[in-house]
Formats: structure tokens, C-alpha cells, sequence
């Protein structure tokens, strides 16, 4: 649903604003961005298990004959790795090798396919498949026809028990249950780096599934959970963020995401650029950066070598609060001959702030 003024609402919308969270704009959808503090919630999810209204991402399905071999002729990754009942993050690229869109594609059938695109790039991903597609195959917006509850955390698997859901899938499986009526599709993934679940739920049944996740939650310390904690997990992971790591003017090679790149394939959007980068080897390159001193980095501060020399910029930063220090992701030039551990200064609104690179995560994983 959206105001008179195009602003886009969650279906639990109501439900949020009743318990009083910070709401921001998340590419054109107000979304909650807090309720009891960012710092909170991301230790919740580091200890116990925080769920997050996540409706605002894409939703579209991809079916006819043949759908997911098309697919797997747009996408970056291989969709030959998996088969049905399973998940894979993949891209799709323009044919300079730009990023449009990451997103998550689920493998129903070799003729029914659904995609999770990020949401402001939703209408665009569906626009640039609709008209790739061949007879027969049809590309359908379903952005707001379900909505996406994420449940993360090491206590987890023991919520989504709770409500009668399976939970015993390998990492990034998904399965299909009723309860009550309700078809909820539970897919073991997540954005934070810990067990977790996202389950696709029809829009109108949103906020029953939500108030299900509270009440049962309770005793496994559940909090609700803004995506003001998701950006500093998933920093953390050094997972990257469409618009900021990743974009049309940042290329997977750049962004150190070519495992999810089917370099063997034959064909697919962005594939003679992509291969003629990789062998060049890329101008500039995604690395991870730990703070050495006090200072908080963010997006778009610029990178320095020792000697003052400008380098790169900071695409990703926050203050990380499980190290409780500061960490970023940057694009760094490929010239400024930085390995990991070499010293590099980041200028924080004026202030010359040493940092050390640092591969990610920055943080241990327990996704599987």
C-alpha cells in the first residue's frame, strides 16, 4: 500500500508504528530503522534471535517452459550448481559488466522460478527480463503480493519450530508449509551471518505471521528488529549492499563477488566484459578495512595511502558493534599496491583516522 504521495507502506506498517519505531526511507518504503536501539538489536541477533519486516524487497516470478534455463541465461551464476528446492545468490549485470540488481533466486521447477531483487531495483529487473524473454515464458511483478519476514539468529531454528515451520533445510534450501491456511515459504539464508530463516508469506497474512513470531519468541529472548541492525551485520560479513558496494558503475570483479559469477558459462548478461576485466585484472578492488584508532568510517570517505595520496573511497562503514571499532568496506586502486595489513588512512570528516585492510567477514560466521 502507498499515501496519496507515493510513499510506500509494509503490510504490518500499523504494527510497527505501535511499537514506536524509528521509521526511514528504504527505496521508497518506510521501513523501520530502529525500535529499541541499533546496538540491541544487533546483539540480539549475535546471541539470541531478532526478526526483521523485510517487505520492502522485490518479489517476481519467472514461469513457462524452459524459465530457469533462461534464467540461467541472464543471471551471472550457475543455476546448472543447484536444482529445485534450492536458493542462489546471482546477478544481474548490463552488458559493461555494471551490477543492476543482486538477488536471490529460488529454484521451484525447471518452469516456475521466483525471484528477491533488491526493492528500489525491482521494476527494473522485471523491465530487462520481460524483455529478454522468449515465447511462452512470462516475467510477473509480484512486489507486493508477499511479504519477506527475516528470522536470524543462533536461537533461530528453535522460533521457527515454534510456529510449525520446518527448519531442518540445508543452507540455502527452502520448503513450503500451511499453517493455518497460510502457505509460507521458509528458505534458510539470511544478511546477517547467523542461522536464520526468510519467510515469504502472503501480503494480507504479513502481520499475523509477525505477531505469531513476538509472542512466540519471547522465550528465546526475541526482539524486533530495524534495518539499521541489518546494515551493521551485514557489515560485519563484509556482505555488500546494492547502491553502495555494489552498482552500475561497480562491477563484481570489483566488488570481489565473482564466486557468484558462472565464468564458464556460455552466455549470460555482461559476460565479454566481465571475462576481458577479470584477465586485465580490475583498476580498483573491494577490501576491508578495521579501524586502529578511534574513528567511525563511512560511505563515500575518501581513502589515503600513508603519504596522503588519495587511493579509493569507502563504500560501506559503520561502527561494528561486536568488535566495538570501527570497519568499512572500500574500493581501493589496484596501483596503490595494498595487501592485507598494510596501513591506509581514511579521512573521517576532516580527521586523518588510521585503519588496517583486513579481508572480511570481520566477524566468525555461523550461517551453516
Amino acid at each position: 500500500m502507498s499515501d496519496a504521495a507515493g510513499e510506500l507502506f509494509s503490510p504490518i506498517h500499523d504494527r510497527h508504528v505501535a511499537l514506536g519505531a524509528k521509521l526511514g526511507d528504504f527505496g521508497g518504503w518506510s521501513m523501520p530503522l530502529e525500535y529499541s536501539g541499533v546496538v540491541g538489536e544487533h546483539t540480539a541477533v549475535r546471541e539470541r534471535v531478532g526478526i526483521f519486516d523485510v517487505s520492502h524487497l522485490g518479489k517476481a516470478s519467472v514461469a513457462g517452459p524452459g524459465a530457469a534455463a533462461f534464467l540461467d541465461s541472464v543471471l551471472t551464476n550457475a543455476l546448472g550448481r543447484i536444482g529445485p528446492g534450492r536458493a542462489q545468490y546471482s546477478l544481474l549485470c548490463a552488458d559493461d559488466g555494471g551490477v543492476i540488481d543482486d538477488l536471490i533466486v529460488y529454484y521451484r521447477a525447471d518452469d516456475d522460478v521466483f525471484l528477491i531483487p533488491n526493492a528500489s531495483n525491482n521494476s527494473a529487473v522485471v523491465a530487462v527480463l520481460a524483455s529478454a524473454a522468449p515465447a511462452g515464458i512470462t516475467v510477473v511483478n509480484q512486489h507486493q503480493d508477499f511479504g519477506v519476514l527475516a528470522v536470524q539468529g543462533p536461537r533461530s531454528a528453535e522460533l521457527i519450530q515454534a510456529l510449525g515451520l520446518p527448519s531442518g533445510m540445508d543452507y540455502m534450501a527452502f520448503d513450503t508449509a500451511d499453517r493455518d491456511g497460510v502457505p509460507i515459504t521458509v528458505c534458510r539464508t539470511g544478511y546477517t551471518g547467523e542461522l536464520g530463516y526468510e519467510l515469504v508469506v502472503p501480503w494480507e497474512s504479513v502481520g499475523a505471521v509477525w505477531d505469531s513470531l513476538l509472542e512466540l519468541g519471547a522465550e528465546f529472548g526475541v526482539l524486533p528488529c530495524g534495518l539499521g541492525s541489518r546494515d551493521t551485520l551485514r557489515t560485519e560479513m563484509g556482505y555488500p549492499l546494492h547502491g553502495q558496494d555494489l552498482s552500475p558503475q561497480i562491477t563484481p570483479v570489483q566488488a570481489r563477488v565473482g564466486w557468484a559469477v558462472g565464468w564458464d558459462k556460455p552466455e549470460f548478461k555482461g559476460r565479454a566484459a566481465l571475462l576481458a576485466e577479470k584477465a586485465a585484472g580490475p583498476r580498483r578492488r573491494s577490501m576491508g578495512l578495521v579501524a586502529l584508532e578511534r574513528g567511525i568510517p563511512r560511505a563515500h570517505m575518501q581513502v589515503l595511502s600513508v603519504d596522503g595520496q588519495v587511493i579509493g573511497e569507502v563504500t560501506s562503514g559503520t561502527f561494528s558493534p561486536t568488535r566495538k571499532e570501527g570497519i568499512a568496506l572500500a574500493l581501493i586502486s589496484t596501483d596503490a599496491g595494498v595487501v592485507e595489513g598494510s596501513e591506509v588512512i581514511v579521512d573521517v570528516r576532516g580527521r586523518p583516522s588510521r585503519f588496517a585492510v583486513s579481508s572480511p567477514p570481520f566477524v566468525a560466521t555461523a550461517t551453516r
